[in-house]
């Protein structure tokens, strides 16, 4: 009686070796849900925003201008402090809303709020002088933003 192991082609043995390797050393790869996504891309988007801020405050003279009550040629005053408050804090609640609102509402929100914010992005280009380093985190806050604006446009259905 001939052995089983003799009948195997030595290929497929092979074939089936090479398979087993591949699949010990493949690493696994997890679909990350979009409420995760847009919550990261949002929190993502608020590091941008405190860092061009902080650094904005090391370029030459912007200390004095604060000191004196002017930040790119607008007057610091209680409105101002407001608004710039609230301006920071609606991303900064979109980390967490991304996470909690129910789908629907909450793929408008995204859309709405990043459509509005970049708007934001636009409007603060022409106030006050760019330096590389302002012009660089805008850049790369434009793209946060168009992400969030296309994983919330994209947002998979429900099966079933």
């Amino acid at each position: 009686m001939a052995s089983t192991k003799s009948n195997l082609n030595p290929l497929t043995t092979i074939l089936e070796q090479k398979r087993r390797k591949k699949m010990a050393t493949e690493l696994e790869d997890v679909k990350i849900n979009v409420k995760i996504k847009l919550s990261a891309l949002w929190a993502t988007l608020m590091f941008l925003y405190i860092y061009a801020d902080l650094l904005g405050n090391m370029e030459p003279g912007h200390i004095e201008g604060v000191i004196s009550g002017e930040v790119a040629g607008l007057q610091i005053t209680p409105a101002f402090l407001l608004g710039s408050t609230i301006l920071m804090a609606i991303p900064s609640l979109m980390v967490f809303l991304s996470l909690t609102v129910p789908p629907k509402a909450n793929r408008w929100a995204n859309i709405i709020v990043a459509i509005v914010y970049f708007g934001v992005l636009v409007v603060a280009l022409f106030i006050g002088e760019l330096s590389t380093a302002y012009t660089f985190s805008s850049i790369v806050e434009a793209v946060l933003i168009a992400l969030i604006v296309w994983y919330a446009w994209k947002w998979p259905k429900q099966e079933g």
